[in-house]
Formats: C-alpha cells, structure tokens, sequence
C-alpha cells in the first residue's frame, strides 16, 4: 500500500514530461499523490471494517457498499487529486452501476487487499469485487486480480519467478518482454493491461524499490499508473527508504491537510504486522 502510494508520487510529475533515462528522475517537492493514492486508502478504510468479519459467504454487498461509502466520503474530502470524469458521474449517479471501464482505475487501488487476504482463493475474490464496484470489464478485473494476487504472492513468500509464472498462467500476460523493448515502443494507453505489463516487468527487472519505481517512470506516459502498480509490487521484497517515506509523509499532509494518521491506519496496524520484518510508522 505505502509503496503503490509512494510510487503514485513519484510518477505524478512525470506523466506530462516523460523521462525514458531512469538516472534523471527524481522525488521532489512537487511529488504529491493523485486520485489513486485517494481511492487506495478509500479501499483501505473498507477493508479495515472486515478485520473481524469475514467478507465472502455473505458480506459481499455490504463490502461494496462501504468502499463507494469510503470513496464518496475522500472525493468530499479531496476533491481535487485528479478524479477521472467516468468516476465523477459514477459517483454522483443515484444507482451507482459499474460503468464496463477497462481504463486504469482498479489496478492501482488493490494493493491493500493483497496484505488484507490470507489466502490467495480469497485474495482473487475481494480483488474482483473491489473492481466490480465501478469497472466491471473483464480485462480491469482480470488487471485487478493480476496486482493482488502478485503482490500476496510475493508478501507470503513466492519468489519473482515464481510471482511471474503464476501470472503468466492465470492470467495469460506475457511477461517475457524486456523493459527496453517496451520503453522503445510504449505510448499513452488507458487499457489497464498495457500500464500492467509494463509495471510488472519494471519490477521484474528492479534490484531495489526505488530502482523498480524509477523503472517504470522511464517507461514514460503514464507515469503515476505504472509507477503506482510497480511501487506496490516492490514493497514486497525491498524496504523503502527512510528519507523517501518521511518525504512522502510531509508531500502528503502537506498538501492535504484534511488528512492524519487515520488515513493511514490500515498500513500502520495490518500491513506491518504481517511483514517478516519490523517497520516504522507511516507517520
């Protein structure tokens, strides 16, 4: 989650002014979350209303119910990360129905559920229903369980390899391209899969969090998606930073002031327990 946050960060400045040499890019004052940061701790607020209550086997509309509670609750809050206008009329319709998008939006909001699960069964359910709540399209889906699924893989033990064999075969996404073929060729895409590929292989091919982060920015275009999507993969396996999570800390709250350690509760008392090893507060 912190990772998938921080890498949201770390591409937001670059996606009007790409960078495809990974040594020129670099976290400024001016990193500062988009609505993906946003709508990831939406989902974290939902998911910390089931810690002693199971979702599946009943509770599956009472769960998509509170995550369009916790979205609406954070676009009133911050109402200007960059919400996607599909969203927006999502949001302020009265029904509320998914609006068949395959465009990024639920890849970059599931890290969560992949430290929340405890069982990689549950992990592809949750992720498919966080998705199912505005993107109901195959492909968003099929991308939404891809990102969970890898990164509880990777938390619970499941080396790279391993994280890139299952996906290849579950989700039939071809993994085998290198970073600098797909830098040579890559342009602005909204498909979810194209952002996903190019993240995946980012961390693939990273040997530190913030070389995997600055991977996928080099990428180009759409920077915050798939620096987003790798940052989540690659807090897995490599510790952030120190320097980079206080700087992200203060760009967050100092930029958003309206929000506090609540926010961030779910990082703080679910994921860091579950990590193998100890880590500092978020804040």
């Amino acid at each position: 989650m912190l990772g998938a946050i921080i890498g949201d960060m770390y591409g937001s400045i670059y996606e009007s002014n790409s960078v495809n040499d990974k040594r020129l890019v670099y976290f400024t004052k001016y990193s500062l979350p988009t609505d993906y940061t946003i709508m990831t701790i939406a989902v974290s607020r939902a998911l910390l209303e089931f810690v002693d209550e199971t979702i599946l086997g009943g509770n599956e509309e009472k769960f998509k119910e509170r995550i369009i509670f916790w979205m609406d609750y954070y676009v009133e809050t911050v109402s200007d990360a960059g919400y996607g206008s599909c969203f927006y009329k999502w949001l302020n319709s009265d029904t509320k129905v998914p609006y068949d998008s395959c465009v990024n939006g639920v890849t970059t909001r599931v890290s969560p559920i992949g430290w929340f699960c405890d069982s990689l069964e549950d992990t592809l359910a949750i992720a498919k229903l966080t998705a199912e709540v505005t993107h109901n399209h195959p492909e968003e889906i099929k991308g939404a369980q891809a990102v969970a699924s890898a990164i509880y893989l990777l938390r619970t033990g499941s080396t790279k390899k391993e994280m890139k064999d299952y996906i290849e075969s579950k989700f039939e996404y071809n993994l085998c391209q290198k970073l600098d073929e797909i830098r040579e060729k890559y342009t602005f895409h909204e498909a979810c899969q194209k952002s996903l590929l190019g993240a995946i292989i980012a961390f693939l091919e990273g040997d530190s969090f913030e070389d995997v982060v600055k991977n996928a920015i080099s990428i180009g275009s759409d920077s915050d998606t798939i620096a987003c999507i790798a940052g989540g993969l690659a807090e897995t396996i490599y510790e952030i930073p120190l320097n980079l999570r206080m700087n992200a800390a203060h760009n967050i709250f100092e930029f958003f002031p309206i929000l506090n350690h609540r926010d961030v509760y779910f990082y703080d008392n679910v994921i860091n327990r579950k990590k193998a090893v100890n880590q500092i507060s978020f804040i």
